[in-house]
This record gives C-alpha cells, structure tokens and sequence, in this order.
C-alpha cells in the first residue's frame, strides 16, 4: 500500500481516543483521513452509517472476513468489529494518513500484514479514572460496564509489553496527551502537507 504511513490508535474505552483522534481531525483535516470500522451493532443515537461505522450483519461481516477483505476483526460484547481493507484505501487514495482506532486484538493482527502503521496507545492514568469516565458516561449497564472495564485491564497490561506499540500516551491531561499525539506524528504531517504543496 502505498501513500502516508497508517497510524494505529489503541486503547480501552474511555482513555480518551476518541477526543484526541476528532481533535487531529479538526485541527488537520486535509491531513487525516479515518478509517471508518463495521459493526454488527446497531447505531447509537446520532451515529451515521458510513460515517461512524459501517453498519452491517453478521453473515454479511463473516463473509468477509472469510473473503480475506479485512485486515483485522474482533468481537465484543457478541458484537462483530473490524476493519475493511477498502477503508484503508479509501483513505490512502486520498493521499491522507489513515487513522485506525482498534483494539488491542486488532493490533495484533495488524502486525502480521504489511501495512507498517504508527502504532500508539492511549491509556488512561489509572483503572479508578477509567471507571469514574466510564460512569459518567452513563451509556453502560453495570454488566457491559464491567466487560469494558476487564477488557481494559487486559488492555493497559498489554500495552506495557515491549515492541507492541511505539509510543503509550498516559491521558492524564488532555492538552498534553494531544500535544504529545501531535509530536509523534508531525513528520508524517508534514510529508502530506509538502505533498499537497
């Protein structure tokens, strides 16, 4: 694949990914391009299909997968995730960095193709932090919350191990995780920018 260097955004939910990466977007949008995931869940309130996922069906996901058309999948929560090649393309042939949010199963299969991304995790400062967040979301039942919280526990010990990611940003202040963000990707900014020049 040709294009900018993909980056690879991972973490549990609730350590501030989702904030940071529509931040990068903002801030760069002629930069960034996002690699929009399926889902065989079905959309929350105000999600568009095509915009924040691609929503679709079990059969029509597993089919796909079986076709070899995603470089990585999951599922959680007895909900299937992943993430097309055609999105990363998409976002490719448009000469953007592709951002992809995964988890860390994701990530580990990523590894094994030839996509050479920017691997970064997002962790949150601590688990008690993690959970107050996740709370005051109050998007959770105690059960789905307790499934996220486990998955995130398994999350921040995995990202600790040496050569999974290049880069862990603790999200302890929001400013600094995103300045810290901007750093690790400046040269891959500026590439797209001279580029477009």
């Amino acid at each position: 694949m040709s294009g900018p260097r993909p980056v690879v955004l991972s973490g549990p939910s609730g350590a501030g990914k989702s904030t940071l990466m529509k931040r990068l977007m903002k801030d760069h949008e002629d930069v960034f391009g996002f690699s929009v995931s399926h889902t065989t869940r079905n959309p929350r309130p105000g999600e568009e299909d095509g915009k924040d996922y691609h929503f679709t069906t079990k059969e029509a996901m597993q089919e796909g997968i079986d076709n070899g058309d995603f470089i990585e999948n999951a599922e959680f929560s007895g909900n299937m995730y992943g993430t097309s090649k055609a999105a990363i393309e998409d976002v490719q042939a448009q000469n953007l960095i592709c951002i992809l949010d995964v988890d860390i199963q994701g990530v580990k299969r990523i590894k094994e193709t030839d996509l050479n991304p920017i691997y970064i995790s997002i962790q949150p400062p601590s688990m008690e932090i993690l959970e107050k967040r996740l709370r005051d979301r109050q998007t959770e039942t105690e059960e789905s919350l307790q499934k996220r919280l486990e998955a995130a526990r398994i999350d921040m010990e995995l990202s600790k191990e040496p050569g999974v990611f290049d880069v862990v940003i603790i999200n302890d202040d929001l400013e600094r995780a995103y300045e810290e963000l901007k750093d690790i990707l400046n040269e891959e900014i500026q590439k797209v920018q001279e580029a477009k020049s």
